[in-house]
C-alpha cells in the first residue's frame, strides 16, 4: 500500500455518509485490540475552538517533555495532519501500516455490522498510531458534537473540555442551544472533571451542569473575569490568567478564553507535572493554520476557515477591531448547508468588494449562486469558480485595497492556502 492508497482508502468511505453512533467504532476497535485503551487523552468538544484548545496543548504537553498525540480535523493542507506526534504530521509509513489493520478489520466487520464511516475509520487508526508510538498523552477533538462522535469510545478521558456551544449543524445536533449543548456533554465522563468557559449561554450551561451532576464529574467553569488581555494586535495578545502571565500569538480576542482553558486543563491533569514555564512557552509556540492566520504583513493577507454564526461574528468583530475604515478586499466561498445569510449579515460590512468561489467539496454553494446573493445585497462582488483563479484575481486586484480576507470554509482554506502561500513568496517576497 503506497501512502495515495492509504489516503484514498480513507475517502472511498466517504460513500457510507456520515452515520452517528457509537457500534461502529466500537466493534472496530475491539477488532484492533481496543487501542484507545491504552490512551491517556483529553477529550475536547465545542462548536468553536476546541481546534485551538487542541494544539495549544499540544505545545503546552510537548514543552512539558512528553510524548503528545494531537488528533483533529478537518486537514487543511495534507490527510497526515489529523495525526500528529509532538506536532508533526505522522509519518507515511506509520499511516499505511495503521491503514492496512483499520481497513482489514473493517472488511471483517462489515459481516456484522453497517461498514465503517471514513471518519471512524481514521479515528481507529489514530487510536492505533498513538498506542503504538507510546505518547504520554493525546489530545482528542470531536469531529461532530460528542455523544455519538466516533472519539467518544474512549472510557475514562484524564478530563473533558467544551469550548463552547453555539448553533451549527443543527440537522444533526438539534436546532436549539440546549439540544447543542447535550450532544457535546456527551463527552462527560462518570467522575472525570469538565472544563467550559462561563460565558456559554445560561440555558446550555445548565444542560452541562445537569449532565455533571449526573454522572459525578467535577466541573470547572472559567470565569471571564479572571482573564485579563493586553496589546492586541492581528498578530497576537498579552493574556494574564489567575497569575500567569503569556503570550498568544493568534490574532482573536475569542482566542483569551481557549487560553485560559488550556492553562486550567495542563494543571488538572492528574499525574502530570506541567510547570508554568512550559504553558508560556507552549501557548507562544501555538499555529493554528487557517484560523484567523495571518499569511502576510505586508500586503495584508489573512486566512479564516469561519464557517457558522460564532465564527464569522468573531472574524467580523476582528476586522471591525483591527481594520475599521480600511479597504478589504475577500475571497468567499461557503457550504450551501450552513447559514450563509447569517454569515452574510455579518462579513459584508467588512468588505468594499467580494470575489466568490466554489470550495472543492460536494456541499459548497456554487460561486454564481453565492455571487448573485451578494450582489442583490448591495455589496459589489464577481465570481470566479476555481478557487485559484479567485486567489490570481485576488492577487492583481489587491493594490488597490489595504487588505486581502479569504474566509468562509475551511474547506476554502484548504484549497487555497499552500497555493497562496506559494504565490505570496513569489509575487511579494521577491519584489514581483
Amino acid at each position: 500500500m503506497t501512502i495515495e492508497e492509504a489516503v484514498g482508502y480513507y475517502h472511498s468511505l466517504l460513500r457510507f455518509g456520515m452515520k452517528p453512533g457509537l457500534s461502529r467504532i466500537r466493534a472496530l476497535c475491539r477488532l484492533l485490540g481496543d487501542p484507545q485503551e491504552k490512551l491517556r487523552c483529553i477529550h475536547i468538544a465545542g462548536t468553536n475552538g476546541k481546534g485551538s484548545v487542541a494544539v495549544m496543548l499540544s505545545e503546552i504537553f510537548q514543552a512539558a517533555g512528553y510524548i503528545t498525540g494531537l488528533f483533529t480535523s478537518p486537514y487543511i493542507t495534507c490527510f497526515q495532519e489529523r495525526i500528529q506526534i509532538n506536532g508533526a504530521p505522522v509519518k507515511d509509513d506509520v499511516l499505511i501500516a495503521a491503514t492496512e489493520q483499520v481497513k482489514r478489520a473493517a472488511l471483517l466487520l462489515e459481516h456484522t455490522e453497517e461498514p465503517a464511516t471514513e471518519f471512524e475509520a481514521v479515528t481507529a487508526a489514530a487510536f492505533l498510531i498513538f498506542a503504538k508510538e507510546n505518547c504520554d498523552i493525546v489530545i482528542l477533538e470531536t469531529g461532530l458534537g460528542g455523544r455519538f462522535d466516533a472519539t467518544n469510545c474512549i472510557s475514562s478521558p484524564l478530563l473533558s473540555i467544551i469550548t463552547s456551544i453555539s448553533l451549527d449543524h443543527t440537522g444533526v445536533l438539534g436546532g436549539t442551544l440546549e439540544q447543542i449543548a447535550f450532544e457535546k456533554s456527551g463527552i462527560i465522563k462518570p467522575e472525570r472533571p469538565l472544563l467550559c468557559p462561563d460565558t456559554i449561554s445560561p440555558s446550555a450551561l445548565a444542560v452541562i451542569r445537569e449532565t455533571c451532576r449526573k454522572r459525578s464529574a467535577p466541573m470547572i467553569t472559567i470565569q471571564k473575569q479572571d482573564i485579563t488581555v493586553a496589546n492586541e494586535s492581528l498578530t497576537g495578545f498579552d493574556e494574564t490568567y489567575q497569575g500567569l502571565s503569556f503570550h498568544v500569538p493568534l490574532p482573536a480576542a475569542v482566542q483569551s478564553e481557549n487560553a485560559a482553558l488550556a492553562v486550567q486543563a495542563a494543571k488538572h491533569c492528574a499525574g502530570y507535572s506541567v510547570p508554568d514555564r512550559a504553558i508560556c512557552h507552549g501557548i507562544a509556540q501555538t499555529r493554528n493554520p487557517a484560523r484567523c492566520e495571518l499569511l502576510s504583513k505586508e500586503p495584508l493577507i489573512l486566512l479564516d476557515g469561519c464557517h457558522n454564526d460564532a465564527s464569522t461574528a468573531a472574524l467580523a468583530a476582528l476586522l471591525q477591531q483591527h481594520l475599521n475604515g480600511k479597504k478589504i478586499l475577500a475571497v468567499l466561498g461557503m457550504m450551501a448547508d450552513k447559514d450563509i445569510d447569517k454569515a452574510l449579515l455579518h462579513l459584508l460590512p467588512c468588505f468594499s468588494f467580494v470575489i466568490t468561489t466554489t470550495p472543492s467539496n460536494p456541499r459548497a454553494i456554487a460561486a454564481d449562486a453565492l455571487c448573485r446573493k451578494i450582489s442583490d445585497g448591495g455589496t459589489c462582488a464577481a465570481k470566479e469558480d476555481q478557487p485559484s483563479q479567485a486567489i490570481e484575481r485576488a492577487l492583481a486586484m489587491l493594490p488597490s485595497f489595504d487588505a486581502l480576507v479569504i474566509c468562509g470554509s475551511l474547506y476554502l482554506a484548504g484549497d487555497v492556502r499552500q497555493y497562496l502561500q506559494g504565490r505570496i513568496h513569489d509575487l511579494f517576497a521577491k519584489g514581483g
